[in-house]
């Protein structure tokens, strides 16, 4: 199996994967002579789009680290979907408030899975965030001695 084909085996990105699918559904459905109605279904889509990518990045990534930024910006992007899809219920030009139910309710369980699969990440395969956001629960920072890290080690030798 490959690591993609992995990535797209996970329940979260399958999760992710449905709810674009739904997403792309309910802007097919929407009114097209309405400004406000077409600009939430752009920032829909984006954010729909851009959830599943973000998984594969955080896996792809593997250190705590990077995993966690990915993760933040997914919490960001569902939060920004479940919102955008329920302002639609507000809006006189659209009364489908199934599809607005449905998303949402898809939304909550990917919410669940997405809880597991944070905890599921290995803390002990990071790097100090100097940020101080992403460090692990109780890691320690390097010290100046610990470090055998050299930025020429990823150069040639121009010699």
């Amino acid at each position: 199996m490959s690591q993609i084909d992995r990535y797209k085996s996970l329940p979260i990105y399958q999760k992710a994967e449905l709810i674009f699918q739904l997403v792309e559904s309910l802007v097919a459905s929407l009114p097209e002579d309405d400004d406000y109605i077409q600009d939430t279904k752009h920032l829909m889509l984006e954010d729909a789009m851009i959830i599943p990518a973000k998984i594969v990045g955080a896996e792809a990534g593997d250190l705590y680290s990077i995993r966690m930024q990915n993760a933040a910006l997914i919490r960001e992007y569902a939060m920004h979907l479940y919102v955008q899809v329920g302002s639609l219920a507000f809006h006189d030009n659209y009364k489908d408030l199934e599809y607005i139910k449905l998303i949402r309710k898809e939304l909550e369980e990917f919410r669940i899975l997405f809880i597991e699969w944070v905890e599921s990440f290995d803390t002990n395969n990071h790097l100090w965030d100097d940020w101080g956001l992403f460090n692990p629960s109780g890691a320690i920072p390097p010290s100046d001695e610990d470090t055998d890290f050299d930025i020429n080690d990823f150069f040639e030798d121009e010699d």
